[in-house]
């Protein structure tokens, strides 16, 4: 279990996120149009995983922004953000923030994803939801992770781009 902050008060997650080098694990989450999304449907692509705990956070809300201008010109990667929020919640944030680069994903099926990852908070004041983390997966396997010890922070955007290439 990883043990990172809120407001300088500790709170844990389900795990450690996957070791680089390994390989992702496989998920099921919930689109917009309430299909599955899975690694399998952005091969041949470098994939960001942009988690979050809420879109409805400045934090999180900064972090979708902030990857969809970088990603404005990508052929080879994608950008999913992903939350326990609603599809239809996210499809709002997206619509209204002019957000086009970024594909939202949602927990709203399974928590398995969060807890596959290592990521689901399992006390505090945001129990259930996820951790703050970004993951790299190429080729299925796991190239670059960072899970954000403060939760309120942003990620490094830099060395995520920088390891995305």
């Amino acid at each position: 279990m990883a043990k990172i902050t809120l407001k300088g008060n500790e709170i844990n997650t389900s795990g450690e996120l996957p070791a680089v080098g390994s390989d992702a694990p496989a998920f099921s989450l919930t689109a917009g149009d309430l299909s599955n999304k899975g690694l399998g449907d952005y091969s041949g692509k470098k994939v960001l995983l942009n988690i979050v705990p809420s879109l409805d956070t400045a934090t999180c809300a900064a972090s979708a922004r902030k990857f969809n201008e970088n990603f404005n010109s990508r052929d080879d990667a994608v950008c999913l953000v992903i939350s326990c929020d609603l599809p239809f919640a996210q499809g709002r944030f997206c619509t209204a923030e002019g957000l086009e680069n970024v594909v939202s994903l949602s927990l709203m099926k399974s928590k398995a994803f969060a807890k596959d990852y290592g990521l689901l908070i399992t006390d505090g004041p945001l129990e259930g939801l996820c951790s703050r983390a970004i993951i790299i997966v190429e080729d299925g396997k796991v190239t670059y992770t960072q899970q954000v010890p403060e939760i309120v922070d942003e990620p490094d955007y830099d060395a995520a781009l920088k390891a995305l290439g």
